[in-house]
Parts: structure tokens; sequence; C-alpha cells
């Protein structure tokens, strides 16, 4: 429910190990919002979202990455103590922050302010935080959104690793995410009314 409306319903979809789902409508058809109700943001107002096989005694949004749309980045600290706190403030099976900046291309401005960073550069550290903690649910909101070419294929090619590894996504998009994935589209629950 948004303002009261319903946003979407009978919603039925599962994603299986080392797969993704590419979740796609128009602006304002409830992509985000779904993704926001998987990562337990949203009480769901009917129905349940369930992660088979995973860590019984942790929760969904205990073992899922929610990559919304703005980067949650404390301006202040510096790239690697942006990473630093989001690694180590949830816990969990932790990597190496250095590996990560790498991945993404930033270890060379690790010692910068986030402030200082451009668009594409917050979005790849955003990107980091998905590779320094280890959780097998990634939800992601326009994931490539701010990244140039290279940024993209760079991102791609994390994403394949993932789901080699046996990992799951969700995402939200107007566009290819240069994996392979299958298709939810959402249809419009919200129209304008004259």
């Amino acid at each position: 429910m948004r303002g009261g409306r319903e946003v979407f319903c009978g919603l039925d979809f599962a994603v299986s190990a080392g797969t993704a789902l590419a979740v796609t409508g128009r602006n304002g058809a409830g992509k985000t919002s779904l993704l926001r109700l998987i990562a337990g943001l949203l009480p769901a107002a009917d129905g349940k979202v369930v992660l088979h096989g995973g860590e019984g005694e942790l929760t969904l949004a205990e073992q899922a990455h929610y990559l919304g749309h703005r980067d949650a980045l404390k301006p202040a600290l510096t790239v690697m103590e942006n990473l630093l706190f989001f690694r180590d403030f949830p816990g969990g099976t932790m990597s190496d922050p250095e590996t990560a900046l790498n991945a993404v291309g930033l270890n060379a401005i690790a010692h910068l302010p986030a402030a200082y960073l451009s668009a594409g550069q917050r979005r790849r550290l955003s990107i980091a935080r998905l590779l320094v903690l280890r959780r097998p649910l990634w939800l992601l909101d326009e994931p490539t959104a701010a990244l140039d070419a290279a940024g993209q294929t760079a991102f791609a090619g994390l994403m394949a690793h993932h789901l080699a590894e046996g990992g799951l996504i969700v995402a939200a998009t107007h566009g290819p995410l240069g994996i392979p994935a299958t298709t939810l589209h959402i249809g419009p629950a919200i129209e304008a009314v004259p």
C-alpha cells in the first residue's frame, strides 16, 4: 500500500540459488516498494517472503544486501572508513576491504572523504559494500545508475561471480543488467486520474 492505494497484488515468484530476477515496470509501478518489502523495510499487507536454505536463526533482512537508488554514505568519512563502518556494523562473514575497493576501482582514492566522490564513484563504493560483507541475497534498485560503461561491465562481472557462488539477485531496473536474468514485469497499479 502506498498512500492508501494498493501498489501491487498477486505477485508470486521464486528465485533459485545462482539466478537473477529483473523486476521491470514503469515509474511508480512498485519496483522499489517490492525490493523494500523483501528487505524487511516495508511491511507486507498480505502474504510472505521466504528464503529457503538460508541461515535458520537469521531473518531475511540479515541475509540480504539492499542497494537502494540513493547511496547511503557518510560524506565526512573517507572511502575506506565508510566501507569499514558498513562491514563492521552488522557483522557476518567479512572480506578484505582493500580487495573490495580494488574490485570497484576505488583503491587509489580510499583516503578521500566520500563528499568528494562523483555520483559514479559513490555508486562504486556502494557496490563495494556488497563485496565486503557476504550475504546470499542482493536486492538492487537501479544498480547501474550513474555508472559509466566500464563500471557497468565490471559490475556485471561482480554480479556473475556472486551468482556463480550460489547467490541470488533481485534487481529493479529499466535497463539491461549485463547478466542473464528472468524478468518479472510489474504492471501499473497507480494511474493518473483526470
